[in-house]
């Protein structure tokens, strides 16, 4: 009696040829993989999950903002999201692929200390020029305001923002010369526990 080959299931082929696509690797999961601190079946979960809100693959800002914005239905996250977008866009071309959204996700959920601050950092250098300056912060914390709306609690004067702010920089800029450089802000961040956990709470929003 001849035995019949098991043929790869079609969820599995197109699995297989959309990530190559998604990816721009041909080595797919196993490439994310040996990149990632997530093993083979979590990237298979995770890359359905992605597939199911971005089905072409790929996610623009808008449709970011979208996806985000469902999280905090009481507030305004579109500034935030702008934010958040452009640090999971690793490569800057307007556009998240899977391999930039498992890439960042890798670092939020499992990296050291030292990679979870040095992703922070880059969120909050809005200009990409290697130094957080008060008015990059500035936007940042109003966006996280915004972004809570009226569960925000005390309710927040306007000069809130400024305030969380200069205690920033009075712990982060330790030459005092108006920015905050990363080795600044990864020391001030260790050295405060504090700040350790104000750092959580901004993780969590993500």
């Amino acid at each position: 009696m001849q035995t019949r080959q098991r043929r790869p299931s079609r969820d599995k082929i197109d699995d297989d040829l959309e990530l190559s696509m998604v990816c721009h690797r041909p080595e797919g999961l196993e490439q994310l993989e040996a990149q990632t601190n997530f093993n083979k079946k979590e990237l298979q979960v995770l890359y359905r999950g992605f597939k199911n809100e971005c089905p072409s693959g790929v996610v623009n800002e808008e449709t970011f903002k979208q996806i985000y914005s469902q999280f905090f239905p009481h507030g305004d996250a579109s500034t935030y999201a702008h934010y958040l977008f452009n640090a999971f866009d690793s490569s800057h071309n307007g556009s998240i692929k899977f391999e930039d959204f498992v890439t960042a996700l890798s670092i939020l959920l499992r990296g050291t200390t030292t990679e979870k601050l040095q992703w922070t950092f880059n969120l909050y250098d809005i200009n990409r020029d290697g130094y957080i300056n008060k008015e990059e912060m500035t936007d940042i914390v109003k966006a996280i305001y915004d972004m809570m709306g009226r569960f925000t609690y005390p309710a927040l004067k306007t000069d809130t923002p400024k305030q969380h702010v200069d205690a920033f920089f009075q712990k982060m800029d330790k030459n005092r010369d108006g920015v905050v450089t990363l080795d600044e802000f990864i020391l001030s961040c260790q050295e405060d526990e504090n700040i350790m956990r104000s750092l959580q709470l901004f993780e969590n929003v993500i």
